[in-house]
């Protein structure tokens, strides 16, 4: 399955039709801008005619107490975004492999659950400034379909909306906001619940490099057990002169609290066609 998207991205990457002219693209093209990393959404849509692939290349997470320890991680989490309007882009994601390890540290006994995430998909509608610069506001509305491994799929379909804000402070710094509503499957898999989470970064341009700071706070409702949790987070982007339309990033989190990971790291890729 992974390898059939993968394969089904990189052929739409090469026959999804190029704007109209190379003069009307160079005056035309909003400035090179993805999702990852972070918690927040961004604020910006890419061109109409073009593809943007962001690549998770790793992410790992710890968690520990007294009782328990939870190891996860995750590999090839791949988004494909398409510019589908003047201010419309439509995305589709899978994660290729997730491992989650729980350990029960008094009585010794380990659980792992593994396999293929589920699918992603998404839609976002610019309303003011879609190419992310000034104010820029956006509405995503997106879901996850439960097409994943037995062990880590959701127990059904999963959607949210989220609102993202982006505010150009000037002296090259910005902000950004992102609140989200989802509807999520119930821990006994019974029925579904609502779940809220906003992100706030800070961020500032260095040349090739962007650095930011964010701060992610989610309230779960499950009627099981109610659940915070909530991490401070540090973002680090390249994105090389050679390669304008392109970047490395890098993202550091820690938990607030002890419904939170104590610790997560992630690296991934971003490229603009």
């Amino acid at each position: 399955m992974i390898r059939n998207f993968t394969v089904g991205v990189l052929a739409l990457a090469g026959v999804w039709p190029a704007p109209a002219s190379a003069s009307a693209q160079t005056n035309d093209l909003r400035p090179f801008c993805a999702d990852r990393p972070g918690k927040g959404a961004a604020s910006c849509v890419l061109n109409q005619g073009h593809v943007q692939i962001e690549v998770g290349a790793f992410d790992g997470a710890r968690q520990r107490d007294a009782a328990a320890e939870i190891d996860s991680w995750s590999a090839g989490s791949i988004t494909a975004r398409f510019g589908v309007g003047p201010a419309t882009e439509f995305q589709i994601g899978v994660t290729a492999f997730e491992r989650e390890k729980f350990t029960d540290r008094v009585a010794g006994v380990e659980d792992v659950a593994e396999g293929t995430g589920d699918l992603f998909l998404a839609v976002r509608q610019g309303l003011i400034r879609p190419d992310g610069e000034g104010f820029s506001v956006a509405l995503m509305g997106y879901a996850t379909l439960p097409t994943g491994g037995d062990e880590v799929r959701a127990s059904g379909i999963e959607a949210g909306v989220v609102v993202p804000v982006s505010i150009d402070l000037g002296n090259e710094w910005g902000l950004g906001l992102s609140p989200y509503l989802d509807i999520v499957g119930d821990e006994d898999g019974e029925g579904s619940h609502a779940a809220y989470s906003f992100a706030v970064d800070v961020d500032r341009d260095l040349g090739d490099w962007i650095l930011g700071a964010e701060v992610w706070v989610s309230r779960d409702d499950d009627p099981l057990v109610e659940t915070t949790q909530a991490s401070a987070d540090l973002i680090a982007i390249w994105t090389p002169a050679f390669l304008p339309d392109s970047q490395i990033d890098f993202g550091l989190n820690f938990g607030l609290n002890d419904d939170s990971p104590d610790v997560e790291f992630g690296v991934g890729v971003a490229r603009r066609f």
